[in-house]
């Protein structure tokens, strides 16, 4: 019986070809109308336009990426001469009130804890863009740097304040824009990190100066050497190193004075043009008075002006300033540059050394924090000073007869013509060139710059110079034809002249005339003779000891720079062949017109008339503005 149920329920099965199961009919029914359902929606699937694929959003700072400098700058003219008119928001606002120095926002805070925030402290900062990172409407983060020092700013759309919208008040805002942020200390609890970031988390942001130029990414840097120096703006903004340099400048500046300012000393200014360049070997740059029709020279050195002080009875004086000459540029050359001079009487060249000492070393140890630095040339060798007192002093005379092995002519022959023959000779054995004119001082200083600059790395004193390489030093009081006067090297560069000054009224003019004989030889550089000068020593110059140090070349060492370039602020530059012919002017961009002052464009009959501005004329216009 059992055997007959199984095979009646075997007869009512059927196959399932698919999957090739017996089933029962009403189950395979079901299973072929699910099979026929899909198939369907298969072809209509496949009938249907392929759906494109949904592409990420990409913001507007993305897209600007792309662009070349030229088209970025033109639609950022455009889009902020439309805040310009709408002044919504207005570009350009008058004020805006910082009550925190971000150094100190730094040191403040930085024991806050990650996730903690600080809602009850405002904060107000201004600073400029660096970053900008969007993340979805409702979240963006900027790097902002003031001050020297950088610190992240995060904005969230349920922290906004203030009448503008969140999105408005981001949509303008590129990297290189000035802002300003209202917002709260606290730090940042990422989950991908142990430890936030110390951040000012953003109530409202505030466009204070848009920049409309695209800035070097920070990835690349600015770099090219020529353009930093000139758009010196865009490289501090760029380059913290070029930014600590002139910090560390102006350190150095601020204790030199305060130095001489402790001593007693008055500082003092004196002119820059001048009817005669005295006070320095070196040949001047000649300008031109229009009213009194006569030539001027600028400064070479402010020594005359500052001696006559002394004999008006102001006993220590100095002065820094800009010195002018018209000379070679080179890696420490500039036309125009800084020192410092003083002048204190009843002392000598003995006293001065021992302040050049004290106030270099104590200024080294001041700005760097220790008496030794590493200097780097351009050749890469690398040089280790020590400018702790006291400094090594060298005989120049005797140096250069170790030298060159040979008896240098006495010291009261030295000016002579057999010592001219002797110094040629020597010249030529120790293959040293000396371009013309071919003066006893020239060729002198040739040997002492091959022979014994070069072996001046520690700060080194130059002692014993001939009385013709110095016409404004007093004689040696125990060796004739030679003077008092030192000159301080370092790193194989003259950084300090100093001497005892010549004070002897009838000694000077000698001195004079002879410099001017070796002008009449052709040498540019000597010294012409300083009438009013001269009378000013017959009233009495009191026994006095002078000096004079190159701010730049001091820098330069301190920071680590072989170029002066690098720690002059604006170094001087050839002129580009093509400067600016190639840029529109903002306003020019966005079509802004001259204003048309009130009695301009009015005819000789006194008829008014407009002034049509075209596209030409305004360029003649910003042409000539251009132009020196």
């Amino acid at each position: 019986m059992a055997d007959a149920g199984s095979a009646d329920q075997l007869a009512n099965l059927h196959l399932d070809e698919v999957t090739g199961e017996r089933v029962s009919k009403s189950e395979l029914k079901k299973r072929q109308k699910q099979r026929q359902q899909e198939e369907k929606k298969r072809e209509k699937a496949a009938a249907a336009p392929a759906k494109p694929k949904a592409e990420k959003a990409v913001s507007a700072e993305e897209e600007e990426s792309h662009l070349t400098p030229n088209q970025y700058y033109e639609i950022r003219c455009g889009k902020i001469q439309k805040l310009r008119q709408t002044k919504n928001p207005n570009p350009y606002p008058h004020k805006f009130k910082v009550t925190t120095d971000l150094r100190d926002f730094l040191k403040q805070h930085e024991s806050i804890k990650t996730g903690e925030h600080l809602k009850d402290v405002e904060v107000r900062i201004g600073g400029r863009i660096y970053t900008k990172r969007v993340s979805g409407t409702k979240l963006v983060f900027y790097d902002i740097r003031a001050e020297g020092v950088k610190v992240q700013v995060m904005c969230q759309a349920q922290e906004a304040a203030g009448e503008v919208p969140f999105e408005q008040q981001h949509e303008h805002l590129r990297r290189g824009d000035i802002i300003g942020i209202i917002g709260y200390p606290g730090r940042t609890a990422p989950r991908n990190r142990p430890e936030g970031e110390l951040s000012i988390f953003a109530r409202e942001i505030i466009l204070l100066t848009p920049c409309l130029h695209q800035i070097p990414s920070e990835h690349y840097g600015f770099k090219d050497q020529e353009q930093r120096y000139r758009q010196r703006y865009l490289d501090l903004i760029m380059n913290d190193q070029s930014r600590n340099v002139f910090v560390t400048r102006s350190k150095m500046v601020s204790y030199i004075r305060r130095f001489f300012d402790e001593k007693d000393f008055v500082e003092v200014e004196t002119p820059m043009m001048n009817a005669i360049a005295g006070g320095a070997t070196a040949k001047p740059f000649v300008t031109h008075h229009n009213d009194l029709d006569m030539n001027l020279f600028m400064r070479v050195a402010p020594e005359l002006y500052l001696k006559m002080l002394i004999v008006g009875g102001l006993e220590r004086v100095y002065e820094l300033g800009r010195q002018f000459r018209n000379e070679g540029i080179d890696l420490t050359h500039n036309p125009e540059f800084t020192t410092c001079e003083f002048y204190m009487a009843y002392a000598d060249v003995y006293d001065i050394m021992n302040i050049t000492e004290e106030l270099v070393s104590g200024l080294v140890k001041h700005v760097t924090g220790d008496y030794k630095t590493t200097f780097h040339t351009q050749t890469g060798e690398e040089y280790h000073v020590n400018w702790e007192k006291p400094w090594d002093r060298i005989d120049m005379i005797g140096a250069l007869e170790e030298a060159c092995g040979e008896k240098f002519p006495p010291g009261e022959e030295l000016h002579t013509t057999a010592t001219n023959d002797f110094l040629k000779r020597i010249l030529k054995k120790m293959k040293v060139e000396c371009t013309p004119p071919q003066t006893n001082a020239r060729m002198l200083d040739k040997l002492v710059g091959e022979f014994i600059e070069e072996t001046c790395i520690n700060p080194t004193f130059i002692t014993g110079h001939p009385q013709m390489m110095s016409p404004l030093a007093k004689y040696h009081r125990d060796r004739p034809g030679l003077c008092e006067r030192f000159e301080a090297f370092v790193c194989k560069k003259e950084i300090v002249n100093a001497y005892t000054e010549l004070n002897d009224p009838f000694d000077q003019r000698l001195r004079f005339e002879e410099q001017a004989r070796q002008k009449e030889q052709g040498d540019d550089e000597a010294q012409m003779v300083d009438e009013n000068f001269c009378t000013s020593l017959e009233f009495g110059l009191p026994p006095t000891g002078g000096w004079g140090m190159g701010i730049d070349r001091l820098v330069m060492f301190l920071t680590d720079n072989y170029s002066i370039k690098e720690v002059l602020a604006f170094p001087f530059m050839k002129e580009e062949a093509n400067q600016g012919k190639d840029k529109k002017p903002a306003a020019e961009v966005v079509g802004v017109k001259p204003q048309v002052e009130e009695g301009i464009g009015e005819s000789s009959a006194g008829a008014s008339m407009s002034l049509l501005v075209d596209h030409e004329l305004y360029r003649a216009q910003v042409e000539h503005v251009r132009r020196p």
